[in-house]
């Protein structure tokens, strides 16, 4: 059986979902595996072995010239092959700039549109090459692709599986007329998935509710680490307690939040700090300033620092410096790789409780949950931990005992090839 697995690069960043789509992609040809993974807008950022190939699909300055000028007609290939290539768009990622959100809203439903959009031509060189490759199954990476999925399955005769990782926080984030236009349109092409593969039972609920999928076609797959090099702290320097926040840096992710709740507990006597890695766009960079600035307020500018965005052995060296990870997001989280990377290490978690997060620390014992909407939780809790080092040890002694045999690549990879299987028999059966 053959494979085709479209993941949707994130520009310059690391991101969530593409740290998981290579992953899973590793695994799977680790495991012997006959499957390719095509980046699509921008080349995939990733913290391990690149196994992508080198050539990019719906590259983002050739969509980007479509959308803003609205032409369908083909560049001329000289043009096409430098616009499209991985080279120059990483290149030019590393130095992205904020997006028009009407520009964005307008990709978003181009994508959606498939054949009657602006990018057909986009879908067509896609479903050409794809006709060359004679997969027996094509994952796309997300809903908001979802578009493309009839026309592939009318070309090739194959089944079309779809990842759902936390469309709605994008799609939301639209302008309007773009998201209802978005939702619209989702709904209208979802009947064309085969399988939808959700990372967490919360997301498959909640995306069957938001986007009225069809019933029976999700199946659940945990995402899934390489723990290798992500090693426990074997002895705590002399440091203050040290409160760790691994994601991006935006107001969604809540860095402030937990910036206040280490201001509390710096003022009623506790000693420690706040570290901080993740992306950081040029638009959040103001958030960052007034996040670093609320501790200069306070009297307190050496308890917060920011490093940076770590790659994958800077992430290690990163969460051996922690006592415990908070990531106290303001929306529901549908993934939180960042919570299997630290527990990976052996750091305990405190999260609040929605989203993805009660089912991950109920199935890793590695952290703790507090109730968002009452004031004072999240500190409250976060006091509890560092005045019991037994309790924290046993936490973080769980949490990477479950990451190690219950969230690994090599049993995501087992468990999505499955759906394909099972989607390829489904499919055969008429």
């Amino acid at each position: 059986m053959r494979v085709v697995y479209l993941a949707a690069g994130a520009g310059g960043m690391y991101c969530g979902s593409c740290l998981r789509d290579h992953a899973l992609a590793r695994a799977l040809i680790a495991q012997g595996r006959d499957l390719t993974l095509i980046p699509l807008y921008t080349p995939l950022r990733t913290d391990g072995r690149d196994v992508s190939v080198n050539r990019v699909y719906y590259g983002g300055l050739s969509v980007a010239l479509r959308q803003h000028f609205g032409y369908r007609n083909e560049p001329p290939r000289f043009l096409r092959s430098i616009l499209d290539s991985p080279a120059l768009l990483r290149a030019v990622s590393r130095f992205a700039v904020d997006t028009d959100p009407s520009l964005v809203g307008e990709l978003t439903l181009s994508v959606l549109r498939g054949p009657d959009g602006l990018l057909s031509g986009e879908l067509d060189e896609l479903i050409d090459a794809l006709r060359e490759m004679k997969p027996d199954a094509v994952n796309i990476p997300n809903l908001m692709f979802v578009g493309a999925a009839g026309p592939i399955k009318a070309a090739l005769g194959v089944p079309i599986v779809c990842t759902l990782g936390g469309e709605d926080l994008f799609l939301d984030g639209l302008e309007e007329p773009y998201r209802d236009e978005a939702y619209r349109l989702i709904r209208l092409h979802s009947g064309d998935i085969d399988g939808f593969i959700a990372v967490t039972q919360y997301y498959a609920g909640h995306a069957a509710d938001c986007f009225d999928l069809p019933d029976n076609r999700t199946r659940v797959v945990p995402m899934g680490i390489d723990a290798t090099g992500f090693e426990a702290s074997t002895n705590r320097p002399n440091r203050p307690f040290t409160i760790g926040y691994l994601a991006r840096i935006c107001p969604e992710k809540g860095l402030a939040n937990l910036a206040e709740a280490v201001i509390s507990l710096l003022q009623r006597g506790h000693g420690c700090r706040l570290l901080a890695a993740g992306y950081l766009a040029k638009s959040d960079r103001s958030y960052l300033k007034t996040v670093r600035e609320t501790f200069i307020a306070h009297g307190l500018p050496d308890s917060f620092d920011y490093v940076g965005e770590v790659s994958r052995e800077a992430k290690s060296e990163f969460l051996r410096t922690i006592d415990l990870l908070s990531v106290p997001t303001v929306y529901h989280e549908a993934k939180g790789l960042y919570l299997l990377e630290a527990m990976a290490a052996g750091v305990p978690a405190v999260q609040p409780a929605h989203g993805s997060f009660p089912e991950l620390i109920k199935e890793t014992g590695g952290g703790v949950l507090y109730d968002p909407s009452e004031p004072g939780a999240l500190p409250g809790v976060i006091e509890h931990l560092m005045g019991d080092d037994t309790l924290r040890a046993e936490l973080g002694a769980a949490g990477r005992e479950a990451v190690r045999t219950k969230f690994t690549d090599a049993l995501m990879a087992q468990r999505t090839w499955s759906v394909y299987e099972e989607c390829a028999a489904r499919s055969e059966q008429g």
